[in-house]
């Protein structure tokens, strides 16, 4: 008995999409642990043993605070951080964000 070809068509689209959305994804975190460094983020904030300590250490960020709460530190600022709303476009702040949820470290490591 043959097994129908649609199952097959389906799990090679969803291997697929699976890579693409890692791909994208990589080169998100890149953009991101760019931006992070280009917009000061590092001069206040440590990440593993890289960056400055005014801020709170970042290592462990994507382990501890979710997307919706990094967007709204990182758009209205507070709490002595200023706000970065007016400085990032749409997809650097996504980006951005995507590299924070990477970070999944120790603080210090």
């Amino acid at each position: 008995m043959k097994k129908p070809l649609f199952g097959w068509l389906s799990v090679i689209a969803l291997i697929a999409s699976a890579s693409a959305t890692h791909a994208a994804s990589r080169k998100q975190r890149e953009h991101g642990s760019e931006l992070f460094q280009a917009t000061g983020c590092a001069h206040c904030h440590t990440i593993g043993k890289t960056g400055g300590n005014k801020g709170p250490n970042l290592s462990g960020v994507g382990q501890t605070v979710t997307p919706a709460a990094m967007r709204k530190q990182i758009v209205d600022g507070g709490k002595g951080m200023p706000p970065f709303g007016e400085i990032l476009k749409p997809n650097e702040l996504n980006d951005l964000i995507t590299y924070l949820e990477s970070c999944k470290g120790e603080p210090g490591k």
